[in-house]
């Protein structure tokens, strides 16, 4: 009897993992997530690089290797930061970016401040909501600063407003509800507005409208990407270079966030769309050691005059297991 019970329990246990590498081959296929109920969270940290071109920079002289890291972050819990985006206003300039908040296991938007751009002073959390915000896209329309961060989780783009820049912002309008914005990447050029975003790292959309309040039309050709982990999701603010719109996309397989690409779109209207990669992706790696041995995933580049760049970007020097993400 003991037999035949031992018997049929390793039946069970082989049948349950069996059926368990089967649920995670295709949640990967389906999603690019390798492990569906953990992942490897990283220990991500933000540096300032410079360049006389946004496609080829490095680190900044008179900067340290990196300038800001969890170990800033004083009001709360830091695990990692991450996704900087930077804005010149009034005379500074001022870095958004993810805090992944270890109380909560969520993240919450940060921000420091500058006068150089090369030695970042970390001042609070800008934004929080109930559930975990990243990316957070800040650009300036009539006057306004806004910003449109990571709505994956929330499951609706949305807007928010600076009614005390930097620090106090409202919710503006809830767009797109339903819909798992990855990463938006907002941008204005030829009299409108468009709007890249991802879903499941492999596929990239693209949206249009006369105003970043809406209403959002789909592209016809979008997603303008399909099925290519390597670069379907954003990695950064949309630039102008040489009069071209360049997009970047980071590289999501097999391992997240390895390194990021960038794109010159030739042709963007309402109705075609056409990009083609530049000669020298990746623009980002991992450098194998220090603060961004393992990789990098996060660009956002500003003139600064003719041939002077100034560029905000993250990277993770080693992985440790956490809990879900995407």
């Amino acid at each position: 009897m003991m037999a035949r019970y031992r018997k049929l329990s390793t039946i069970a246990s082989l049948s349950a993992l069996i059926a368990v590498a089967v649920f995670m081959l295709i949640h990967y296929h389906r999603t690019g997530r390798i492990i569906p109920f953990a992942c490897h969270r990283k220990d991500w940290s933000i540096g300032i690089y410079m360049g006389k071109s946004p496609l080829k920079v490095s680190a900044a002289e008179g900067t340290l290797r990196q300038v800001l890291s969890a170990s800033d972050i004083k009001d709360v819990k830091a695990a990692y930061v991450a996704d900087p985006f930077i804005i010149h206003h009034a005379n500074n300039w001022y870095m958004f970016f993810e805090v992944m908040n270890e109380m909560r296991d969520k993240g919450e938007i940060g921000y420091a401040v500058s006068t150089d751009g090369r030695k970042w002073e970390y001042r609070g959390i800008a934004l929080r909501d109930r559930f975990h915000l990243a990316f957070p896209y800040v650009f300036e329309w009539q006057g306004n600063i806004y910003m449109m961060p990571d709505g994956s989780y929330a499951r609706a783009l949305r807007l928010y407003k600076a009614v005390h820049f930097p620090d106090k912002w409202k919710l503006v309008k809830k767009l797109m509800t339903g819909y798992r914005c990855v990463d938006p990447s907002i941008f204005y050029y030829n009299n409108r507005w468009w709007l890249f975003t991802s879903r499941a790292r492999k596929h990239a959309y693209l949206f249009y409208s006369d105003s970043p309040l809406g209403p959002w039309q789909e592209h016809p050709q979008s997603p303008i990407v399909k099925d290519n982990l390597h670069i379907a999701r954003s990695a950064g603010r949309i630039i102008m270079y040489n009069g071209v719109p360049i997009r970047f996309g980071q590289d999501t397989a097999p391992v997240y966030a390895t390194k990021v690409r960038a794109f010159r779109i030739t042709k963007l209207t309402a109705t075609e769309y056409r990009e083609v990669p530049i000669e020298d992706n990746p623009i980002l790696q991992g450098s194998g050691t220090g603060w961004n041995a393992g990789g990098m995933h996060t660009i956002d580049a500003h003139q600064l005059d003719k041939d002077n760049w100034m560029v905000a970007v993250d990277g993770f020097s080693r992985a440790r297991l956490s809990g879900w993400r995407y």
